[in-house]
């Protein structure tokens, strides 16, 4: 479990410093900009591994359970986990989704961490689907912020963009339906 809120620590963390705007440009006048986007890339990478390492061992100890969530909460996640793929998509092809939920990617990752708190009721899951629910809501705030002081701008795409987004999003949707046991080792549906 050290490793996994580990690696949290540092994904989280380095997206976090981010959003500290003063300090950020203050790391990026003394690095330079390359520098500090690989600095950044790498802390982020190790961060990620780290977590799926820590999770990985933490799973193979034995889960600690916390609560027994209903059967019904597994198929709410699978149900929930389609509008986040879309969204998902949405933030890189922008169109009328975008222009309404402004920030899709926070959307999706804040869907995807809330259905898994619904589907899973152990600690290592409460502890990392939680503190990226928590970062997802943290960072929301602060773009919200950053665009009121006109910092953030949005651009966005017309409406065959939002057609191309649903599509895609459900392209991706069944193929993690099917990558989901062979990635993550937890099958979501029973063949």
């Amino acid at each position: 479990m050290l490793l996994l809120i580990l690696g949290l620590v540092l994904l989280l963390g380095a997206h976090t410093f981010t959003t500290r705007r003063a300090a950020r440009a203050a790391a990026v006048e003394r690095l330079g900009e390359g520098p500090y986007k690989g600095l950044y890339s790498l802390v982020s990478l190790l961060g990620l591994a780290l977590i799926v390492y820590g999770f990985r061992t933490y799973r193979e100890a034995g889960y600690i359970q916390v609560w027994d969530p209903p059967t019904g909460m597994r198929h709410l996640t699978l149900l929930l986990m389609w509008p986040a793929m879309i969204c998902l998509v949405a933030a890189y092809v922008p169109g009328s989704i975008k222009r309404v939920l402004k920030h899709p990617m926070l959307v999706a990752v804040k869907i995807w961490a809330f259905a898994h708190l619904l589907a899973n009721g152990d600690l290592g899951s409460m502890v990392l689907f939680g503190s990226v629910l928590a970062w997802a809501v943290y960072d929301r705030i602060s773009l919200k912020r950053r665009e009121q002081a006109g910092e953030v701008k949005i651009r966005y795409g017309g409406r065959l963009n939002d057609v191309v987004a649903v599509v895609l999003g459900t392209v991706l949707y069944a193929v993690m339906i099917f990558l989901h046991p062979i990635l993550i080792g937890v099958p979501v549906v029973a063949f």
